[in-house]
């Protein structure tokens, strides 16, 4: 079986829906902080390349977001963040083709699932903590509901005078 093999078997066998073209196999797999996780495998002669956007540019605070990044990756496995020539954040991996099971597939997409979900808020909150505060703001001064928000709330109500929080939370 080659690579390409086991790899359109996974997808099939877990209904992921893909295109591929010429070794490289497009997807998404589903999140719950970061809804849709963009994946493109990458089949090599050698090497499976796997590539994740997570997240686009940060707005603010470069240097604490790739900070951030960089000391997340050393208690991760098998992928690490890195960033494009556009600042954009990406999951990137490789695996030697030799070692490319369906088990190991499994473990290596699970890890951008979760590496990419658990990490969004943090990077949004850290990245893009101003454009966040003026959607809040923009919502409560036009009594627009603010549930796509509820992840931020936090600290977006610390940052709020206390007649504004009363306000808030009966929303």
């Amino acid at each position: 079986m080659t690579a390409a093999d086991t790899i359109r078997a996974y997808l099939e066998t877990n209904e992921i829906a893909y295109d591929e073209a010429d070794g490289l196999f497009s997807f998404s797999l589903p999140g719950e902080k970061k809804l849709q996780t963009a994946v493109r495998l990458d089949v090599g002669p050698h090497a499976l390349g796997v590539h994740a956007f997570v997240c686009r540019k940060p707005d603010e605070n470069h240097e604490q977001v790739y900070r951030w990044l960089l000391e997340r990756n050393l208690r991760m496995y098998a992928v690490a963040f890195g960033v494009d020539p556009l600042g954009d954040i990406y999951l990137d991996a490789r695996l030697p083709l030799s070692g490319l099971t369906a088990d190991e597939l499994d473990r290596l997409l699970g890890s951008v699932l979760a590496y990419a979900d658990e990490s969004f808020n943090t990077i949004l909150e850290l990245g893009f903590a101003s454009s966040i505060r003026k959607e809040w703001q923009w919502r409560r001064d036009r009594g627009e509901p603010t549930h796509n928000l509820e992840a931020f709330r936090g600290w977006l109500e610390a940052e709020e005078p206390a007649g504004e929080q009363d306000r808030a939370q009966s929303e």
